[in-house]
């Protein structure tokens, strides 16, 4: 059997007698003109410089901060000036334990507040604390405290007992009056604990892992 294959003009005529009309062509869209030269240049740096702000960002809010230290009730660990690589997601896995060094917000309500402090974690929840003659005892046994260079000299507290979801602070400075801390302010809830100081990052003489 013959194929029958119309021409164009008798599809013309096949059309106008049906009524249809042929689809028209569609036109090729015109490319947009690419960038070049200095200004291709300038669009990728620009497009570099926005990818690095938003990491950065995001590394800030969500993982770490830099966070430098503004008085002495932290020495003879930290002293002041001193930078601090701070690790704020290390307690979304994880809760605070006795020995870390921490970053705060400043629970205590009057003059002499600061938005954050920096403190060593003594007692998580459980724990029972008391401070005997210039002697820290933590569920009744004598803490020895390596990072200190004094006794406690603030007098006797205690006995207290850390509630759930709390921690007590203390600063390492044990000197009288060095430290603002639970001491003063009680225990601190975990929600005010902001990250976990890891590191001494500045200056580089004293870069150290706490």
């Amino acid at each position: 059997m013959e194929r029958f294959s119309p021409s164009q003009g008798e599809l013309t005529r096949m059309d106008q007698e049906t009524g249809v009309s042929p689809a028209p062509r569609q036109r090729k869209k015109a490319d947009k003109p690419a960038l070049s030269g200095w200004r291709k240049e300038v669009w990728d740096w620009t497009k570099a410089l926005i990818v690095a702000f938003v990491v950065v960002y995001l590394l800030k809010t969500y993982v770490f901060q830099l966070s430098t230290v503004r008085q002495h009730s932290m020495e003879p660990t930290l002293h002041e000036r001193e930078w601090l690589f701070v690790n704020k997601i290390s307690y979304e896995f994880s809760h605070p334990g006795r020995g870390d060094v921490i970053v705060l917000q400043d629970p205590s309500m009057g003059p002499d507040r600061k938005d954050y402090l920096v403190k060593r974690v003594i007692g998580v929840p459980g724990d029972r604390l008391e401070i005997r003659n210039g002697q820290l005892y933590i569920n009744g046994e004598l803490t020895i405290e390596r990072y200190t260079d004094v006794k406690i000299e603030d007098g006797d507290y205690g006995p207290v007992q850390v509630s759930a979801g709390h921690y007590f602070v203390m600063g390492d400075n044990r000197h009288s009056r060095a430290s603002k801390d639970s001491r003063d302010f009680d225990q601190v809830p975990e929600n005010k604990i902001k990250g976990r100081a890891e590191l001494i990052i500045w200056p580089i003489s004293r870069w150290a892992k706490l």
